[in-house]
């Protein structure tokens, strides 16, 4: 395994209108890992990764995945270069069955012949979604439409899954049904960009940990030692960090 990260951002400035909300962040995010971006309200993470996917216009700076730099690709490039992305929210066709959610999920594979085995193999990973591939998805519990968004950006055999707030709405039982899931496809090789309301259960289950204060990134390193790190739980107090700093 190339020991070259999969996804750079270097000093990336970002946002809405004229409203910036990064303002210089950088990244390194390894391959075949979890890493983990908290921050506070506001910080920047969403933004971070709708800029990453080309949903919104990286005004300074570079992206580059997988050593080829796509700053400003858009979405429909983004999949094709192997990234997924799972926002916050559920994000189905809730009158359409399971079956049917994950065929509008390869639409824009450029081999459609190949979808259907696809979608075998997607329901073979995934045994609860093949019990329930002729059900409506609105008759899912909230952690099974979340695993159905997940196996249907599997779909693309994505070599990167950006992942927004997976657990909103979910029991604790659906939560760790779910960080399961995701450790399972960093096992399989998939790397996984996580934002998550539960920072430390998140961390827990990482090998990376990225801090974002102000669309600038503050800390990065391995999870284990952000967790030990007291600044993070005066962070997550409500104070911030007193100055930029990437930890060796």
């Amino acid at each position: 395994m190339s020991s070259e990260p999969l996804l750079v951002l270097d000093g990336v400035f970002a946002g809405y209108g004229k409203m910036t909300i990064l303002n210089g962040t950088t990244a390194s995010i390894r391959r075949a890992a979890i890493t983990t971006v908290i921050g506070p309200n506001g910080a920047g993470k969403s933004t971070m990764f709708k800029t990453i996917f080309g949903l919104l216009t990286v005004r300074s700076g570079t992206i580059t995945f997988n050593g080829r730099e796509t700053t400003n690709f858009s979405p429909r490039q983004m999949l094709d270069q192997g990234v997924a992305y799972i926002p916050q929210g559920r994000n189905i066709f809730p009158e359409l069955t399971v079956r049917h959610n994950l065929e509008f999920g390869g639409v824009a594979l450029s081999d459609q012949a190949s979808l259907p085995a696809r979608i075998e193999k997607i329901m073979q990973r995934f045994p609860m979604l093949n019990e329930k591939a002729r059900a409506q998805a609105s008759t899912l519990s909230g952690g099974q439409q979340k695993m159905l968004e997940v196996a249907r950006g599997l779909l693309l055999d994505p070599k990167l899954i950006l992942v927004d707030e997976p657990s909103i709405g979910l029991s604790p039982l659906m939560v760790q049904e779910v960080f399961a899931i995701l450790k399972s496809l960093r096992d399989n090789g998939v790397t996984i960009l996580l934002i998550e309301q539960n920072a430390k259960q998140a961390l827990q289950i990482s090998d990376y940990g990225l801090v974002l204060e102000q669309g600038q990134t503050r800390i990065e390193d391995t999870a284990a030692k952000i967790l030990a790190d007291p600044r993070i739980a005066q962070l997550f107090l409500g104070g911030g960090l007193a100055q930029p700093e990437r930890v060796a």
